[in-house]
C-alpha cells in the first residue's frame, strides 16, 4: 500500500487500541496490542506520517532510532539492592529505567497527554546484544523491569534488507507479534502531502511529466544511485531558500539531494527552463486579469510541458494567496478565543488590560512549547499560535500608547484593532477570489480544448489551502468545471468497465 493508506491503517489501529469498556479499561489488553511495523524503502515518509497522526489525533509522540542503542541504554543500567528472602539478606541486581521508557514519562509530564505513540525507527537494525530483549518488548511492551505506560501505542519501522546492510532478519516468532504494513513509494499519494508543504512548483511539474523519476534506487558499477521522496522534499525546501536569497540553483546543488546523475541533470535543465517560463509569463498580470492577448496566444501555441509548467507557476501563486488567507483566518480565530478571555477578565475583576493580555500570551507560549516537545502541533497550528502571540503583543503596545482609563475603554481599543484585522483579511480573501476567477478566465481562453482545465481543477481540489479557501468563499468557475471533471472521471470509469467486458 502507499504511505497515505498506511497512515489510515495506523489511525484505525490506534482507534481500536484506545477503545475502552464501561469501566474505563482498554478493551484490548496491552499485551494483545500488536506493535505496528512499517516495512518500506528509505525516504518515503514513514517518520513524517507519525508526526501527522499524532497531530491529527491529539496525542503525544516520542521517536527513537534504534540503530544507536545498546543493551544498556535501552534496558537501563544494573545496580545492586539488598533484599530479604526467608530471613536471609541477599544482594540482587535491578535495573534503572530505560532511557526510552523514561522519555515517554517525560513527554507525559511535559504535555499533560497520557495517550501517545512510541515510534521506534530502524528496529530491525538493533545490535546483536539487544536483539533478544526486543522479543519481550514487542510482546509485553517491557524494557528491563519497566513497561510502556497504558495508553501508549508502539509503532516501529524498518527498511527491507536490500536497502540496508545492517538489517537483521526477524524470525517467525517475532513477526507473529507484529501488525505488519508493507509500504511502497507512490507519487500521487506523496503529491497531496507535497501540496500541503507548498513544495516548489518546479519539482511538482517535473514529476508530473516524469513520474518514473519520483523514486528510484539502482545498483551500478559505481555503487548505489537513488532518488527518494525525502530527497525531493528537501531539495524543494532548499530551492525556496536559495531563491529568496538570490543564490543560483545549479546541477551541483541538485545532485546533493538527487543522487542519480541522470535525474539530477534532467531536473537541473528543467529548472532552468522553468525559470525562463517564470520570466516570460507574467503570472501577476494573469492573476490580476491584465494579461495581454500576446501572452494568451503564446500559451495557446505552447507544447504540453510548457503549459504544465505555466499551470504550476499559476497554481503556486494562487496557492500562496489562499494559504495566507487561510492561515490568517485561523490566527484570528485563535485570537478571538484569547480576546473573549480578556474581556471576561476585565468585566469580572477589573484587572488591568495589560496583565490580562500578558496572561493570554503566556498561555499560548506554553502551548507552543508543549506542542514542540510532544510533536502535537502542525505547522499551521504553530503559525496560528505564534501569529496570535504577535498580535496580542501589538495590542499590549497599543494599550500602553492609548492609556485607557478603565477596562471597558481598554477593550474598545483592543476590539477596534481586531475589527481592523478582520476587515483587512476579508479584503484579502476577496482579492484572492478575484485572482482565482482570473486564473480560470485565462485558462479558458488559452486552453479551450485541452486537458489543462481538468488538471487545474484537480490540482485545486487536492491542494489543501486552495480547497479550503474555495469551501469557505466559493468560486463559481471552479464548481462549473468541477462538474465537467466529475463527468469526465465517470466517463473514464465507464470506458474501463467496457474494456473489461470486451476482454
Amino acid at each position: 500500500m502507499n504511505i497515505k493508506e498506511a497512515k489510515q491503517e495506523i489511525k484505525n489501529a490506534m482507534t481500536a487500541y484506545f477503545t475502552k469498556n464501561e469501566f474505563g479499561e482498554y478493551e484490548l489488553p496491552i499485551e494483545k496490542q500488536r506493535p505496528v511495523f512499517l516495512m518500506g524503502p528509505p525516504g518515503i515518509g514513514k517518520t513524517a506520517i507519525m508526526e501527522q497522526i499524532a497531530q491529527e489525533l491529539g496525542v503525544a509522540l516520542v521517536s527513537y532510532s534504534m540503530t544507536h542503542h545498546t543493551r544498556q541504554s535501552a534496558l537501563g543500567l544494573p545496580f545492586i539492592v539488598e533484599k530479604q528472602y526467608g530471613g536471609e539478606t541477599y544482594s540482587v541486581s535491578e535495573y534503572t529505567m530505560s532511557e526510552i521508557i523514561a522519555s515517554v514519562y517525560n513527554a507525559m509530564e511535559d504535555t499533560g497527554l497520557h495517550e501517545g505513540i512510541l515510534f521506534l525507527d530502524e528496529i530491525n537494525c538493533v545490535s546483536e546484544t539487544l536483539a533478544p530483549a526486543m522479543l519481550q518488548f514487542l510482546q509485553y511492551k517491557i524494557f528491563g523491569r519497566h513497561r510502556v505506560p497504558d495508553g501508549w501505542i508502539v509503532v516501529t519501522a524498518g527498511n527491507p534488507p536490500e536497502y540496508n546492510n545492517s538489517v537483521r532478519e526477524f524470525d517467525i516468532v517475532t513477526w507473529d507479534r507484529l501488525k505488519r504494513i508493507n509500504v511502497e513509494p507512490d507519487y500521487e499519494a506523496w503529491k497531496e502531502y507535497a501540496h500541503r508543504r507548498s513544495t516548489h512548483p518546479a519539482v511538482l511539474t517535473y514529476l508530473d511529466i516524469k513520474k518514473g523519476d519520483f523514486y528510484r534506487i539502482e545498483t551500478t558499477v559505481d555503487g548505489k544511485n537513488f532518488v527518494t521522496a525525502r530527497g525531493w522534499s528537501d531539495l524543494s525546501d532548499m530551492i525556496r531558500l536559495y531563491e529568496r536569497h538570490g543564490i543560483p540553483v545549479n546541477e551541483g546543488v541538485v545532485t546533493q539531494y538527487l543522487q542519480n546523475k541522470k535525474i539530477a541533470k534532467d531536473f537541473a535543465i528543467y529548472y532552468d527552463l522553468f525559470n525562463k517560463y517564470r520570466s516570460d509569463y507574467q503570472v501577476d498580470k494573469i492573476l490580476d486579469g491584465t494579461a495581454d492577448s500576446a501572452l494568451k496566444e503564446r500559451a495557446k501555441a505552447a507544447k504540453f510541458d510548457e503549459r504544465l509548467s505555466l499551470l504550476g507557476l499559476l497554481l503556486d501563486a494562487v496557492g500562496e494567496y489562499t494559504r495566507n488567507v487561510c492561515r490568517e483566518e485561523a490566527a484570528l480565530t485563535e485570537l478571538l478565543v484569547a480576546l473573549k478571555a480578556v474581556r471576561a477578565e476585565l468585566k469580572g475583576t477589573g484587572a488591568e488590560a495589560d496583565k490580562a493580555l500578558q496572561k493570554q500570551i503566556e498561555a499560548r507560549r506554553q502551548k507552543i512549547a508543549a506542542g514542540k516537545k510532544a510533536a502535537t502541533l502542525s505547522e499551521d497550528e504553530h503559525f496560528s499560535l505564534n501569529r496570535a502571540v504577535t498580535i496580542l503583543e501589538e495590542e499590549r503596545a497599543a494599550i500602553t500608547i492609548n492609556r485607557p482609563t478603565d477596562g471597558s475603554e481598554a477593550f474598545q481599543v483592543i476590539k477596534a484593532d481586531f475589527d481592523g484585522r478582520v476587515k483587512y483579511m476579508q479584503a484579502e480573501a476577496k482579492r484572492t477570489g478575484e485572482r482565482l476567477t482570473n486564473l480560470f478566465v485565462f485558462c479558458e481562453d488559452a486552453f479551450p480544448s485541452g486537458q489543462e482545465l481538468l488538471i487545474l481543477v484537480t490540482e485545486l481540489t487536492i491542494s489543501y489551502y486552495s480547497a479550503h479557501f474555495i469551501s469557505l468563499y466559493g468560486c463559481k468557475e471552479y464548481f462549473a468545471h468541477n462538474k465537467e471533471l466529475l463527468f469526465y472521471e465517470r466517463q473514464k470509469e465507464i470506458i474501463t468497465e467496457l474494456e473489461k467486458l470486451e476482454l
